[in-house]
């Protein structure tokens, strides 16, 4: 893709992002049901984490091609490594796991994930702005440039310690609240917990994986893309 290609679709996704962000956020309070949206806001759940991890992931790659574009190289070098690490490790596994694991438990019981009662708050548009684009926005991201993508060990020490965080911020709700992020948790014992945890980052290593295979059958591998 021409760099000038790229820059505008990396300028649009980050707006599109912003937009989507934007519009979470400021989900009139009267509207709001009664069960969620309280302790810890919006910023409990995965979903509009991962919007704003989107979002400065565009950013970022905006940033990267308007340097390349003014001829800025030694500065675009730097931010195409902070660029190419946001996707590998947390925009694409993350996206990838957003998307199926949410689907795949609304397809089996939404009261588990996103209770009936959200329909007249969050417009259908918006559900599949968070849930559902978000996975083609990556593979897209994949198809337009390459990433270079970290030795494996390094990628998935850095991916398991941002599940880490983001489990024991879920924790943390609980212990303060007596109430689950998501519903589903409340099935669990907690050996079963720790199980559900565990299997969930597995899955999203795995992701992790095969974002790196796409992305190696595609484009092959080079330590530095200009």
């Amino acid at each position: 893709m021409e760099i000038s290609t790229l820059t505008t679709y990396h300028c649009l996704g980050f707006l599109w992002y912003f937009f989507v962000t934007y519009s979470i956020t400021h989900v009139r309070t009267e509207e709001r049901p009664s069960e969620v949206f309280l302790y810890g806001g919006q910023w409990k759940y995965l979903t509009v984490l991962n919007l704003v991890l989107q979002a400065v992931f565009y950013g970022v790659s905006f940033l990267a091609d308007a340097l390349r574009l003014i001829k800025k190289l030694r500065c675009a070098k730097c931010v195409i490594s902070s660029r190419d690490l946001l996707f590998s490790v947390l925009a694409f596994p993350v996206s990838t796991f957003v998307c199926l694991s949410f689907w795949t438990l609304y397809t089996y019981n939404r009261e588990l994930v996103y209770p009936k009662s959200l329909d007249g708050v969050i417009p259908l548009w918006l559900n599949h702005a968070m849930h559902t684009a978000v996975l083609p926005f990556a593979v897209l991201e994949i198809l337009a440039t390459p990433h270079c993508y970290p030795a494996k060990k390094k990628g998935l020490i850095l991916l398991g310690l941002v599940a880490f965080l983001y489990i024991s911020w879920v924790l943390w709700i609980y212990s303060v609240t007596g109430e689950w992020v998501y519903p589903l948790f409340a099935l669990f014992s907690p050996a079963g917990l720790v199980a559900f945890f565990t299997c969930s980052l597995a899955i999203i290593m795995f992701f992790y994986n095969f974002g790196e295979f796409l992305n190696r059958m595609i484009w092959g591998q080079s330590e530095f893309w200009f």
